[in-house]
């Protein structure tokens, strides 16, 4: 395979995970009514909606018999005397820490320390094994209430709690520990009563679960998943390591025509041909003059045609299917030559659609049989041509 037929490859891939990513869009998230125009809120608002939290705990893959999760699936008790070192009663949270965000944060409040306090909070993969503590086996961290030390790993403890302004790292009876995740420092931080105690590198790749840990007669801790407010101030938290992050951005130092390059390459890109023109016009009018060399060693005559894309798009935002595959047939023949490409399949249902818009309904569904038969033989259209 050439590199153009590779590059060819690349865009057709891409634009046919956009159009599986716009379908499940628009089953998963139908508009509703009085709610906020979707054009007006941020993806990364929506990537929060979509992705799962953790709303209580897990009672089907936790170390049953050793605890009991209450009926409300928030608090855990210990009732027995503890006889092993692996009779810990782990119970881990409903599902993974959700990651498309900043910070991720959870709370436990300990109702009864019970007989020794061996209780325990962290994070642990799908493959942990739940009848140690978290931080006792590989891709694991916990922290301990009765010696106040950090596990990550292995069973061997290790000193924590630089943050704390007490210097007491222990706790017990009555005090809320938590547990999070700063995704950008790729850090876990724990907190006692409100206030960090520590944080360590997160080296553990994939999603994490919250988890909490009861090991001696008597112990009982409650679960805060944001139910409830935290006493911890996350929100002033967020805000300072965004503080911290924007101040690390403006240390950076950036070449002076930098975003010279970035806004030629983006009208490149997108085909603006009359906005580059007039751009590359006021650039070499600038003091001292921008040079128009691309820094990937690309000249004039490598540009893309764009007068030529331009067209493309204005045929197929007027619905021109048929003008639009001759004009690719005639300048980029090397795209439709394969009749089943995505790009071919996509522009097929670009004209599917435009039949059922301008209501020739029985056209659309012959159209639809003829064309879209050649594709269900094909693995890759599996999820989107049915039978």
């Amino acid at each position: 395979m050439d590199q153009n037929q590779f590059a060819n490859e690349l865009i057709s891939s891409y634009f046919l995970q956009q159009w599986r990513h716009c379908s499940q869009t628009l089953t998963l998230t139908p508009s509703n009514p009085g709610t906020e125009s979707d054009s007006t809120r941020p993806d990364s608002e929506y990537e929060d909606e979509r992705e799962e939290c953790p709303t209580e705990l897990d009672t089907l893959n936790s170390s049953g018999g050793f605890s009991v999760v209450g009926p409300d699936k928030l608090s855990v008790l210990y009732p027995n005397v503890n006889l092993h070192g692996h009779d810990v009663g782990v119970v881990r949270a409903n599902c993974a820490a959700p990651s498309k965000r900043l910070l991720y944060y959870f709370e436990m409040y300990v109702k009864n320390a019970g007989a020794k306090g061996q209780i325990a909070i962290g994070f642990i993969t799908s493959a942990f094994k739940v009848r140690r503590h978290p931080g006792w086996e590989a891709n694991s961290y916990g922290y301990r209430g009765d010696d106040g030390l950090l596990y990550r790993g292995c069973g061997k403890g290790e000193s924590f709690g630089p943050m704390c302004p007490t210097g007491d790292t222990k706790y017990t009876t009555g005090d809320t520990i938590g547990g999070g995740i700063n995704y950008a420092a790729q850090e876990f931080f724990f907190t006692k009563n409100g206030v960090v105690v520590g944080t360590v590198y997160k080296d553990v790749r994939g999603p994490v679960i919250p988890t909490v840990a009861v090991h001696s007669q008597g112990e009982e801790v409650t679960v805060n998943f944001g139910k409830d407010p935290f006493v911890f101030d996350i929100k002033a938290y967020e805000a300072e390591q965004r503080a911290n992050q924007q101040e690390k951005i403006e240390y950076i130092s950036i070449p002076v025509d930098a975003s010279h390059g970035l806004v030629r390459s983006y009208l490149q890109h997108f085909g603006y041909e009359g906005t580059l023109e007039l751009f590359d016009m006021a650039s070499k009018n600038t003091v001292p003059p921008i040079s128009l060399v691309p820094e990937n060693g690309f000249n004039e005559e490598d540009m893309y045609a764009m007068s030529q894309r331009r067209t493309l798009r204005q045929l197929i935002r007027r619905g021109e299917i048929d003008e639009t595959f001759a004009k690719l047939r005639e300048w980029y023949p090397q795209i439709v030559q394969d009749d089943t490409s995505s790009i071919c399949f996509l522009l097929h249902a670009q004209k599917f659609i435009e039949l059922v818009r301008v209501g020739k309904l029985e056209e659309a569904v012959l159209f639809g049989r003829t064309e879209f038969e050649k594709f269900k033989r094909l693995s890759e259209f599996d999820d989107l041509v049915k039978v």
